[in-house]
């Protein structure tokens, strides 16, 4: 089983200091800092995936990409712009969740195979439109007449894009840069992502990217992966796009599912309210010590005279003195919990005032049972309680990458024969 790691320009800075909170002078993003496989070891995914609305921009604006780095990694190549290991993969998008509310695709055929072909991407899955919305007892005379659309758009792009990329092959030497095609199934139940499947392997695909299941309970998920395989034909694999479900995937491998993609665990470590740091059998929350000269919400209050900056400042600085004094076993977690609770009296939300009292119960149990110290990896290992605060993007991606290692060991303990 495979895992892909959806790129969004997610590095860290490895000359980043946390004492000061300050990167060098001399660093150039991207170029000097550090993507996950290259922060911790072993890496923890088996390949990028990269969508072209990510690279190129769409309809809602420009990508995550700078126009120098755009046009380093037009030039480079994706297995160079990413430094990626031989053994990895690079699978290519569109990133149809950039144009949901399009009637169509903003892109034509050709856009995508320039970008796929231009970067070098080892396999590339054509344009398609997802479906919201999941009504297994509907057929396709009864389903809402945009999801049959969006279906029908999917797979007339299928077929175009599969035969310009026979042609584009064609004209290749080297069989390792030919690009793998790989098309794209939306569906709204298990028997039209069944006709989706079949229609797309008679085309000539032998693999094929489930799409539009995120929202689906895994039930769902299987209900559809049972009845593709009774149309699935030899020799075609599964990709689910967006889908983890570690507990699922051996499960979900009996279909013929062989790769996936998520930002889920990565996206926990600071998106999530509670379950930020991961480890093999439970989540911990994540310390928030807000920056007074990097949080919005906190500027605007200093400004308007509600916070004194500072006050602010010594608070602050207090509650990052007391963490590290505690990791070293200086000062108690009773100590370090109490300046927390000043800190977050002075910010003066009144929405988190309520909740103080459980978020301190929950930074308890991360004090408690500082799990940073039974971890193994680079991360953990070289910053130690720095990967536990909620601050600021380096500590919150590095605690990203380091969920991904959790993530990685876990698909290692599976069984999929």
């Amino acid at each position: 089983m495979r895992f892909y790691f959806p790129d969004s320009q997610d590095q860290v800075s490895p000359s980043y200091d946390f004492l000061n909170d300050e990167y060098s002078p001399f660093r150039v993003r991207q170029r000097d800092d550090f993507y996950a496989h290259q922060a911790v070891k072993p890496a923890p995914y088996d390949g990028i995936l990269v969508s072209k609305a990510i690279v190129d921009g769409s309809v809602k604006g420009a990508g995550k990409y700078s126009a120098p780095q755009r046009e380093r990694l037009y030039r480079l190549g994706v297995r160079n712009f990413f430094r990626l290991p031989k053994t990895m993969s690079s699978l290519g998008d569109c990133g149809a969740f950039n144009y949901i509310d399009e009637e169509r695709p903003p892109y034509t055929v050709d856009q995508v195979l320039d970008f796929y072909i231009g970067c070098k991407f080892n396999s590339g899955i054509s344009i398609d439109h997802v479906i919201f919305g999941y009504e297994p007892e509907l057929t396709e005379e009864d389903a809402n007449p945009a999801w049959v659309k969006r279906r029908e758009i999917s797979l007339e792009l299928a077929e175009e894009f599969i035969a310009a990329v026979r042609s584009r092959n064609s004209k290749i030497l080297e069989e390792d840069d030919k690009l793998e095609p790989v098309g794209a199934a939306q569906g709204w139940s298990p028997d039209s992502y069944a006709d989706s499947v079949a229609r797309l392997q008679k085309m000539g695909y032998k693999r094929i990217a489930l799409g539009g299941m995120v929202p689906l309970k895994t039930p769902e998920i299987v209900a559809c992966l049972k009845r593709i395989a009774q149309v699935r034909a030899e020799g075609v694999d599964f990709h689910l796009l967006g889908i983890t479900r570690v507990d699922s995937m051996e499960e979900f491998a009996k279909f013929h599912v062989e790769s996936f993609d998520s930002t889920s665990a990565f996206r926990q470590a600071f998106m999530d309210e509670r379950n930020n740091y991961h480890t093999a059998d439970t989540a911990y929350t994540a310390i928030r010590v807000p920056q007074v000269d990097g949080n919005p919400a906190l500027k605007r209050l200093i400004l308007a005279g509600v916070v004194s900056q500072s006050e602010a400042i010594k608070a602050e600085r207090e509650c990052l003195q007391l963490l590290r004094d505690y990791d070293k076993d200086l000062v108690d977690a009773s100590k370090v919990l109490d300046a927390l609770r000043r800190y977050q009296v002075l910010l003066g939300d009144a929405k988190k005032l309520k909740q103080l009292d459980n978020q301190l119960k929950r930074y308890g149990a991360t004090l408690a049972d500082r799990p940073w110290k039974h971890c193994t990896c680079d991360l953990c290992r070289e910053h130690k309680i720095e990967m536990v605060i909620f601050r600021g993007s380096e500590r919150n991606k590095r605690r990203g990458f380091h969920n991904m290692t959790v993530l990685e060991a876990k698909m290692r303990k599976l069984s999929f024969t």
